[in-house]
C-alpha cells in the first residue's frame, strides 16, 4: 500500500473519493486497499476519522451508482463495450441476470462484499432495470457494514495489518468460490427442469396429434 498511501497522504480527503470513486467504477484497485489504507491515517492522525469515514462510503456509493445508470441508460449496448466485457463476461452477465430475476436486491447486498463482482452486479442491476430506491437502499445497506468494518479493523489493527488482510483475501476467494458453485449449480437445475417440461409439453402435443386408434 505503500505508492497509495502517499498518494492519499497528499491529496487526503479528496484521494480518498477519488481512489474509491475509480476502483467502484472498474479499475483495478479493490475498494478495500483505499478504505483500510484511510484507516491507517487516521490512526496515525494524518486525516480525521470522523471525515475520512463518510468520505469512503461517499466515493463507494459514488462509483457504484455510476455504473448503476451506465446500465440502466445504455442498457445492453454497454456491452459491446471492451472494458465493460472485460469486467462483464457473456457467462457472468447471464449468471447474474439470472440471479437478479430471482432474487431481485438480495444479489445487490452480496455482491458488494464480493471482490471482482461488484462492478458486474451493479452494472446489470441497470441493465435489467432493478428500481433505483431498492438498488440504493440496498447498496447503502451492505456498505454501512463493510465499509466501517474495514476501516475500523485498519484503525485498530495496524500492527497486524498485513496479516488481517492475507486472511481476509483467503476467505473472498473461498466466498467468491462458493456463490458461483451455488449459482452454476442452480442454472443447471433450472435448466433441467425447463427441458423436462418442454419434453413433456412435446409428448403431450404429439398425443394431442395422433389420431385416435
Amino acid at each position: 500500500m505503500g505508492a497509495l498511501e502517499q498518494f492519499l497522504e497528499e491529496f487526503t480527503y479528496a484521494g480518498i473519493f477519488l481512489a474509491l470513486f475509480l476502483g467502484g467504477i472498474g479499475v483495478p484497485l479493490p475498494e478495500e486497499v483505499p478504505i483500510l489504507t484511510s484507516g491507517v491515517l487516521a490512526h496515525e492522525g494524518v486525516v480525521r476519522w470522523w471525515l475520512a469515514l463518510p468520505v469512503c462510503l461517499a466515493g463507494v456509493l459514488s462509483g457504484d451508482v455510476v455504473l448503476y445508470w451506465v446500465g440502466r441508460h445504455w442498457g445492453e449496448r454497454v456491452l459491446g463495450w471492451r472494458p465493460v466485457r472485460f469486467v462483464l463476461t457473456k457467462e457472468r452477465e447471464q449468471t447474474l441476470k439470472e440471479a437478479y430475476h430471482r432474487h431481485g436486491v438480495k444479489i445487490v447486498f452480496t455482491a458488494r462484499h464480493v471482490i471482482g463482482l461488484r462492478a458486474a452486479a451493479f452494472l446489470t442491476a441497470g441493465i435489467v432495470h432493478i428500481p433505483f430506491p431498492r438498488f440504493l437502499a440496498a447498496d447503502a445497506g451492505a456498505a454501512m457494514v463493510g465499509v466501517p468494518v474495514s476501516f475500523g479493523v485498519a484503525y485498530f489493527f495496524t500492527d497486524r495489518l498485513h496479516d488481517i488482510i492475507a486472511d481476509v483475501h483467503r476467505a473472498q476467494r473461498w466466498a467468491l468460490l462458493v456463490v458461483f458453485v451455488v449459482a452454476a449449480v442452480w442454472i443447471g437445475v433450472h435448466a433441467w427442469r425447463r427441458g423436462v417440461r418442454l419434453e413433456r409439453e412435446a409428448a403431450a402435443a404429439r398425443d394431442a396429434a395422433a389420431p385416435p386408434r
